[in-house]
Parts: structure tokens; C-alpha cells; sequence
């Protein structure tokens, strides 16, 4: 991750590059989007250029999956089948990483998606997801945890297994090497 929080021009025409090809490869998506439109928010938002540079970096796969009227914005998810690979194998929050007396993991997943500028997935976020194709078949991918649930020390993830969505819960201090988690950027 660039300290700057800055692409290089040439770093942005890569990146919206693969965005495009992205985003034409799977209309399903977002019907009724038009690229153009996609592109003309990014370019006057750099900022949220690096953070969608670091979901794609990352593993991520970031797509558009949504369209705010109201406020003009649009909802870029981690698309990648599986749980972004370079965002595996850590556990849920700094709370959770500092509570392990050994075998720490590298991160947490609050604070490597607040480094990022982007959001963890909520539940419902997860599931509306789980209506463009299939995500987490092999994998799994922690969630924003409900305040209540995580006071207790627990947080919950999510998969998809046998047809369907599966939420569970963990303590905030385990990890495993298929568990990582899916980030959402409003642009």
C-alpha cells in the first residue's frame, strides 16, 4: 500500500482498465449501468482510486454492484470467487489479535479494511452478493459483527455451502487460511 494514498497515471489507466473489463465482462451486476458514468465518478474521486487499487491488489476483484440514486454513488464489492486471497489467514479485529498469546496472525480484518478506505460486508451486503453468483464456495468471510455479539467476544462470517448462505460465529481472535473478508467502497 502507497503511503500517498496516490496512483500513478499510469497506475489509474491500469486500474480503470481492469475495472472496465470487469465491470463489461459481467453486466449481470448492474443492469442498466453504463460504464462512462462509472468511470467520470472514479476520475474525479482519486482517493477512492487507491482503495479500489488495494481490493484489487489484494485479490479482491472489485465490481460495481449497485447504484445509489439519492446520493449519485456507486457500491463496488470484492467480486473474487473465493475470499480475497491477500486478505486470508487473519483474525477479525485489533481487539481479537491482541487478545491471542500466541500465533498471532499478520492483521485484523477491521483494521486492514480501515487502512484500505473500504468497509467489511455487512449481512445483508453478503447476501445480496450471494444473487450476482456464487462467492465463498471454498472459502469463508468475516462480517461486520453486530455490536452485541462482538461485546461477548464473537464475531460472525459467512459462506456459501450446498445452495445456500451459511452466517456463523467465531471468536474475534481466531483465523484460519481460507477465512479473510469481502470490502465494500461507495464511489
Amino acid at each position: 500500500m502507497t503511503a500517498k494514498k496516490e496512483l500513478s497515471p499510469a497506475q489509474r489507466i491500469d486500474l480503470l482498465r481492469t475495472l472496465q473489463a470487469r465491470f463489461e465482462q459481467h453486466p449481470q451486476r448492474h443492469p442498466g449501468l453504463e460504464w462512462a458514468a462509472v468511470q467520470a465518478l472514479l476520475e474525479a474521486k482519486p482517493e477512492k482510486l487507491w482503495s479500489l487499487d488495494d481490493m484489487e491488489t489484494t485479490g479482491g476483484e472489485p465490481d460495481v454492484v449497485g447504484h445509489d440514486a439519492a446520493t449519485g454513488e456507486y457500491l463496488f464489492v470484492d467480486c473474487a470467487a473465493e475470499s480475497p486471497v491477500g486478505r486470508r489467514s487473519i483474525c477479525y479485529d485489533l481487539q481479537g489479535l491482541e487478545s491471542r498469546k500466541e500465533h498471532r496472525p499478520a492483521h485484523s480484518a477491521v483494521e486492514m479494511a480501515a487502512e484500505m478506505g473500504i468497509e467489511l460486508l455487512t449481512e445483508a451486503q453478503y447476501r445480496e452478493l450471494q444473487q450476482l453468483g456464487t462467492f465463498d464456495a471454498k472459502t469463508s468471510s468475516w462480517l461486520q459483527t453486530p455490536a452485541d455479539v462482538r461485546k461477548l467476544g464473537g464475531a460472525i462470517f459467512a459462506d456459501y455451502r450446498f445452495g445456500r448462505v451459511f452466517v456463523y460465529h467465531n471468536g474475534a481472535q481466531s483465523y484460519y487460511g481460507g477465512r479473510g473478508f469481502r470490502g465494500a467502497l461507495r464511489v
